[in-house]
């Protein structure tokens, strides 16, 4: 058996070509990813810099803890505050009566506090520090601190800094990039690999015919099959391997300049990566090969004697029914996950598993869609008909070319399309609430006055915390409203039920994720500080939105806000000027709308999605080629025939190229199909949420990438036919 593998290895070398460098660039891909997230596990770590010289810091409570019911006891849950609260003013003077008090270094390093105008550690509006330093010994510190603050020594000392989060928070998109595009080069590996070994084991039938006639059994060929593919996936593996080792340093680099990571961000140290990633290879080889070695022990000995290298039979049943399934399963959880959480809809993990499912389902179904799509072309000429019937009749080589494009075409689709399209209903629904003409944003902006007939509305970033049943709080991002008056004159709140001009001290405004609701309910809320709990009336209702619909609270109900935006309208040139004093930007509200969320996404974004439909192109590519240059490549007894017909070379060229042109409009067709259910639901669901509906199909971007398909099959299908025919 093993002679026998080797010698096939051999001889159609060039057939396993295209799998092995699939395989290949998929395993080196996954090593690299995995090498990547193993660095966004764990942020450096970085030692204390605002209270270096202090041996023992005392913080104020950075987490409201809460106790929640979990089972049939309680349980305590802590959320981290937006700021840490003060020191106690009694405390603070305590220690001072015994010891050094500091308030804190400023390292050049140390990121500048939000407020341009901040002292160095940051205080409440009564003047108190959030966190000093203490010449002293800890134990003593402790006894004298008890419950009323945190005291803080050694590495721990860093959570005393401004941001000490900083760098964990600069890894969470990388995660999310790395592990997006980690599941997609999973996902396109294994279906390159096993469309691959599928249509080689149906070029392959005359051998297995002949094999048959020999004396072999059904088991040996299905174990000559799952032998070639484990030596394939062993060889794969292994150069997947040193491809990984290699490229994690490129990745790292790329994603730095691209301002997808901090700058610090490495890769490297972990062996787990490579062996996650061999492994991988080696079963997605054996799984890729797995279906066609039962479909090649079904051979019977007569195939020998057919002259046909390409299966042209109806679909068999356990394609048929697992195609079916996941097609059923995509549709079932895109219409469930309409119904139910319309909003999870406009999530990216949403918008780039589903799409898979339906992908995998189409993909399997594709021969039943090759031949009546075929037959429906009326192309002119005898080449048009050659090119018409040979499609038709040749189903598994026209599905296996169009498979590949269905994967790129639809992932481009949806992908670019349901990012753009969210980002899109983002920024008119922010333009869409506010009547305002001028808005100035900055990071933390100076009073200003309203000049005459001018209505001047600032607002800031803040959060509340609300309980969730009893088994859960939830903490929700939120607007402090400096003015509630100018706020309702300017504010045009999808409002459900209720009046915005009813906001004040005593009242917030929710939207309908909340569990209380309803107008003039109670609502019991923790302040961003951790104070409270405070009773709020509900004054009004939103619309969930794109998610950016939170709750309003006055300023009384956000101790530490400070504004970032200023809308205002009316008073001409004077209100320019007073916005230009308050140190943000201004422009007008279409401008601070389109900055806010540019229609086609921040850079950062687009670069991660190339980055991931850039590993689905160079699969397809891959996979075409190595598909045309093995269906061509057999062709051989039938070109010669179609030349002893009467038909040039310049025709049959054109005969073989149309036939790989036709099969890539197949699949471009099939993802343009996946992109529409897809972009449908989403625009259903923003809909449903009462957000803006503003979707585009991305036709730069699948034309761009069904142009590139296209040039790689009549490239692959050209070169073996023009050798064929000399």
């Amino acid at each position: 058996m093993l002679t026998v593998v080797l010698s096939g290895l051999r001889a159609r070398w060039a057939s396993f070509l295209g799998g092995f460098v699939a395989l290949a660039l998929g395993v080196g891909l996954l090593a690299t990813m995995g090498l990547g997230l193993s660095a966004t596990f764990h942020a450096p770590e970085r030692p204390p810099q605002r209270f270096a010289s202090s041996p023992v810091v005392v913080q104020g409570q950075d987490r409201l803890t809460l106790d929640v019911r979990r089972g049939p006891g309680t349980a305590s849950v802590a959320q981290r505050l937006d700021r840490p609260q003060p020191v106690d003013g009694e405390l603070l003077r305590e220690l001072r009566a015994r010891w050094t008090v500091t308030t804190g270094d400023r390292n050049p390093s140390d990121p500048a506090p939000p407020a341009p105008t901040a002292p160095t550690a940051p205080t409440d509006r009564t003047g108190a520090p959030d966190a000093v330093g203490v010449d002293a010994p800890a134990a003593e510190v402790r006894a004298l601190v008890g419950d009323r603050a945190q005291v803080l020594t050694g590495d721990e000392r860093r959570r005393a800094d401004h941001d000490p989060d900083r760098d964990a928070d600069a890894l969470v998109g990388v995660n999310a990039l790395l592990g997006t595009a980690g599941g997609v080069t999973a996902f396109v590996s294994v279906f390159v690999v096993a469309s691959t070994f599928a249509f080689a084991v149906a070029l392959r039938r005359r051998e297995f015919g002949l094999l048959r006639t020999a004396g072999a059994t059904p088991g040996q060929i299905r174990r000559l099959l799952l032998a070639e593919a484990a030596a394939l996936g062993v060889l794969a593996s292994a150069a997947g391997c040193a491809l990984g080792a290699a490229g994690a340093p490129l990745l790292a680099r790329l994603l730095v300049d691209g301002d997808l990571a901090p700058a610090w961000f490495t890769v490297g140290g972990p062996v787990w990566p490579f062996h996650a990633a061999f492994w991988t290879g080696v079963t997605v080889a054996l799984a890729g090969a797995l279906a066609a070695s039962r479909r090649a022990g079904k051979v019977g000995p007569t195939a020998a004697l057919r002259a046909a290298d390409v299966d042209a039979d109806t679909l068999p049943a356990g394609r048929a029914v697992l195609g079916t399934g996941l097609l059923l399963a995509g549709l079932g959880l895109l219409v469930w996950t309409y119904v139910t959480d319309p909003s999870a809809l406009l999530k990216r993990k949403t918008y780039t598993t589903l799409p898979m499912l339906l992908i995998t389902g189409i993909a399997l179904l594709s021969p039943l869609l090759v031949r009546p799509v075929a037959r429906l072309l009326r192309l002119p000429g005898a080449v048009g008909t050659l090119v018409r019937e040979n499609s038709a009749a040749s189903v598994r080589r026209t599905a296996a070319v169009a498979a590949p494009v269905l994967v790129t075409v639809a992932l481009a689709g949806t992908l670019f399309g349901s990012a753009s399209g969210v980002t899109r209903a983002k920024g008119a629904e922010a333009r869409e609430q506010t009547t305002a003409e001028y808005v100035a944003a900055g990071p933390s902006l100076r009073p200003v006055t309203a000049p005459p007939g001018a209505v001047v509305s600032p607002t800031g970033p803040t959060s509340v915390f609300v309980r969730d049943g009893d088994a859960a709080v939830v903490k929700y991002g939120a607007r402090a409203v400096g003015d509630p008056a100018a706020f309702a004159a300017l504010a045009r709140l999808p409002v459900v039920a209720g009046d915005p001009r009813d906001l004040d001290d005593r009242s917030i405004i929710v939207n309908e994720e909340f569990e209380r609701h309803r107008v003039g309910e109670t609502v019991e809320v923790w302040r961003a500080d951790g104070t409270g709990p405070v009773r709020l009336r509900v004054a009004a209702v939103l619309a969930l939105g794109t998610g950016d619909n939170g709750p309003y609270v006055t300023r009384a109900n956000a101790p530490g806000s400070v504004p970032d935006r200023i809308d205002a309208r009316g008073g001409g040139t004077a209100t320019v000027r007073a916005l230009e004093a308050s140190g943000g930007s201004v422009g007008t509200a279409d401008a601070w709308a389109e900055a806010a969320r540019p229609s086609n996404g921040s850079p950062q974004a687009r670069l991660g999605m190339v980055l991931v439909l850039g590993i689905a192109l160079v699969y397809t590519v891959i996979g075409l080629a190595n598909t045309l240059l093995m269906a061509t490549s057999v062709r051989g007894g039938e070109l010669a025939s179609l030349r002893l017909a009467g038909a040039t070379r310049a025709q049959i060229l054109r005969v073989v190229t149309g036939e790989a042109t036709l099969a890539v409009a197949i699949g471009t067709l099939l993802g343009l199909a996946v992109t529409a259910l897809v972009l449908g639901t989403l625009g259903a669901g923003l809909a449903a949420l009462a957000a803006p509906v503003a979707l585009a199909l991305p036709w730069g971007t699948v034309g761009a990438a069904a142009g590139v398909c296209a040039m790689v099959a009549v490239a692959a299908s050209a070169l073996p036919a023009w050798r064929l025919t000399r």
